[in-house]
C-alpha cells in the first residue's frame, strides 16, 4: 500500500493570509527583493526561452515567481486546454495561451487578488482572449471535472499543507489520459514537526517541501501513473534576502505524471 502524508499541524488561515501578503508584495513591488528570485532573472535561471519572455507584457514577467519550468516537462500542443494552478502574475498562463493558440484555452487559478488583477491586466495588454483567471485554491479548483488536457503548476504545491487534496483536484480536472507538468521543490533532509508549524518557513518555500520519494508516492497515491520526479536546479541561491533553503538541501524539481 502506498503511504500517504498527513497534513502538518499549521494554522491554515494564518498560512494563507501570510502567503497572500507575501505574493501581494511580489505583485506590487517586484523589485523589493525576496528570499526567492523573481522576474527576468528568474526566467533566465529556469531556462525559459528568451523569445517567450520577450512576447510577455513586462508586468507579467517582473512579478514572475516559481521554482522551475513546467514547459520543459512536455510540449503544450495547439488546441489543448490547460489549467495553471497558482498562476500568480500570469507569465506561465500567458505562455501556455500562445502555445495552445486560438483553438485552445487556458484557465489560471490563484488566491491572491493582487496577482489576479495583474494577470488579467497583462492578458488584456497582450490581446489574449483564450485565457482567463479565476480566484481559488488548489484544494478546491473552480474548474469543471475532466476539462483539462494539461495541468501545470510552478512552485505552489509546496505551499499547500494538504497536498493529497490538491493532487486529487488536479486529477479531477484532467481528462483521462491528461497529464500533470509541475515545477516545485524537494528536500534532501526532512523538516522537523516543530519547524512545520513555523509559517515563515512555509512562505520561505521550505516547511512545505518533502523528500522526492515521498512526493512521488503521494502523486501515485492520488491515482496518477508513470510518475516522474525530475531533478531541477538550485533555485534559491543568491536571492536578495537570506534563505534557510540550503540547510534542508532544497532544490527545484519537475513533476511529470499522467491521469
Amino acid at each position: 500500500m502506498t503511504e500517504t502524508l498527513d497534513p502538518p499541524a499549521v494554522d491554515l488561515a494564518e498560512l494563507r493570509a501570510s502567503i497572500r501578503t507575501e505574493y501581494a508584495a511580489v505583485a506590487a513591488e517586484p523589485d523589493r527583493g525576496f528570499h526567492f528570485h523573481t522576474g527576468y532573472r528568474l526566467a533566465a535561471i529556469l531556462g525559459y526561452p528568451q523569445k517567450w519572455i520577450e512576447t510577455l507584457p513586462p508586468g507579467a514577467v517582473a512579478s514572475m515567481a516559481g521554482t522551475g519550468n513546467p514547459f520543459a516537462l512536455g510540449e503544450i500542443q495547439p488546441g489543448e486546454r490547460v489549467v495553471d494552478c497558482g498562476s500568480g502574475a500570469g507569465a506561465d498562463a500567458l505562455i501556455a495561451a500562445r502555445l495552445v493558440g486560438p483553438s485552445g484555452r487556458v484557465i489560471g487559478i490563484d488566491m491572491t487578488p493582487e496577482m489576479l488583477a495583474k494577470a488579467r491586466a497583462s492578458a488584456a495588454e497582450a490581446g489574449l482572449t483564450n485565457v482567463e483567471f479565476r480566484e481559488g485554491i488548489l484544494e478546491a479548483l473552480p474548474v469543471e471535472t475532466g476539462w483539462a488536457d494539461v495541468v501545470i503548476s510552478n512552485g505552489v504545491l509546496n505551499l499547500v499543507p494538504d497536498k493529497a487534496a490538491a493532487l486529487a483536484e488536479m486529477y479531477r480536472v484532467l481528462r483521462p489520459g491528461g497529464r500533470l507538468q509541475a515545477a516545485d521543490i524537494v528536500l534532501e533532509r526532512p523538516v522537523s514537526a516543530s519547524s512545520k508549524q513555523d509559517v515563515s518557513l512555509w512562505t520561505g518555500c521550505i516547511a512545505g517541501g518533502i523528500l522526492a520519494a515521498e512526493l512521488r508516492d503521494l502523486i501515485a497515491a492520488g491515482g496518477f501513473t508513470i510518475v516522474e520526479v525530475v531533478p531541477g536546479c538550485e533555485v534559491f541561491a543568491g536571492a536578495p534576502q537570506a534563505s534557510n533553503a540550503a540547510a534542508y538541501g532544497t532544490r527545484g524539481a519537475g513533476i511529470r505524471a499522467w491521469r
